[in-house]
C-alpha cells in the first residue's frame, strides 16, 4: 500500500511539478473559461435576434398585408431557419474545424476563432430556447402594450422580452454548462484549452491517468458549481413568483 501511494506521489510530481507542467492545466483552464464566457454572450445575442425574427413571423405573417415588409420578413425568417437547420444538424467539432481551417485560415488568434465558432453554435440552441419563451408569453400582454400606444418593437422590448427572458433564464444557464463541456474539443484545432493541457502533460510524461483524471475532476467541479448556481437561481425565480 505504501508503495502504491509513493507511486502516486511520484507521478503527481512528474506530471505537475517537474518543469512547472501545472501551467498547462491553469493556462488551459483560463482559455476554457474565456471561450465559454464570451461564446455564451455571443450565443445569447444571436439567439435573441433569431428568436425575435422567428416568433414575429410565426405570430404575424398571416395577418400582415402583402408588400415589401411581409416579403422581407419571410426572407429573413427563411435565412434564420436555414441557419438553425445547418448549425443544429452538424457537429460542433466540424463547425470549429471549418472556422479554423477554412474561413479564418489566415488568423493566428485561435481563441477568437473558437469563441466565434462556439458562439454561432450556441446561438442556434439559444434561439429555440428564447423563441419558446416569447411564444409562451400570453398574447394579451402584447395586445395590452399595443393598446397603450407602444409600437411593435417597443412592446417586445419593454413587455414581452423581459417576461420571456425570466422564464427561460434557467435554461440559458444550463446552456452555459453544456457549452462549457463542449469547448473540450477546442484542442483539435491546436487551442490549448483545459483538455489539451492535460493531453500535453500526458504526451510529455507518458502518464495517462493522472493528467486526464485531473482534467475530468476539474470539469466535474465546475459543472457541480454552476449547476448549484442554476438551482439557486431557479429557486429564487420560483419564490419571486409567489
Amino acid at each position: 500500500m505504501a508503495s502504491f501511494f509513493e507511486g502516486i506521489k511520484s507521478d503527481f510530481i512528474t506530471c505537475f511539478l517537474t518543469k512547472n507542467r501545472w501551467h498547462f492545466i491553469t493556462d488551459g483552464l483560463v482559455s476554457t473559461l474565456m471561450i465559454t464566457f464570451f461564446a455564451c454572450i455571443m450565443g445569447i445575442v444571436i439567439g435573441v435576434v433569431i428568436a425575435i425574427v422567428r416568433s414575429t413571423y410565426d405570430k404575424n405573417h398571416k395577418e400582415m398585408r402583402k408588400g415589401v415588409g411581409k416579403n422581407l420578413l419571410a426572407v429573413i425568417n427563411a435565412v434564420a431557419k436555414l441557419y438553425l437547420t445547418v448549425i443544429r444538424g452538424t457537429p460542433v467539432l466540424v463547425q470549429l474545424m471549418i472556422m479554423y481551417y477554412i474561413i479564418f485560415a489566415s488568423s493566428n488568434n485561435g481563441i477568437l476563432v473558437a469563441i466565434m465558432a462556439f458562439g454561432i453554435n450556441s446561438g442556434a440552441y439559444v434561439a429555440e430556447i428564447f423563441r419558446s419563451g416569447i411564444m409562451s408569453v400570453d398574447q394579451g400582454q402584447f395586445e395590452a402594450g399595443r393598446s397603450l400606444g407602444f409600437s411593435y418593437i417597443k412592446t417586445m422590448q419593454y413587455i414581452v422580452i423581459p417576461q420571456a427572458f425570466k422564464s427561460v433564464l434557467p435554461a440559458l444557464a444550463n446552456e452555459f454548462i453544456v457549452l462549457l463541456k463542449e469547448t473540450s474539443v477546442a484542442g483539435y484545432v491546436a487551442i490549448q484549452d483545459l483538455t489539451k493541457g492535460g493531453d500535453i502533460i500526458r504526451s510529455a510524461t507518458y502518464n495517462t491517468y493522472i493528467p486526464l483524471l485531473t482534467v475530468a475532476a476539474i470539469y466535474l467541479v465546475m459543472v457541480i458549481f454552476f449547476t448549484h448556481l442554476v438551482s439557486r437561481l431557479e429557486r429564487r425565480l420560483r419564490s419571486s413568483e409567489r
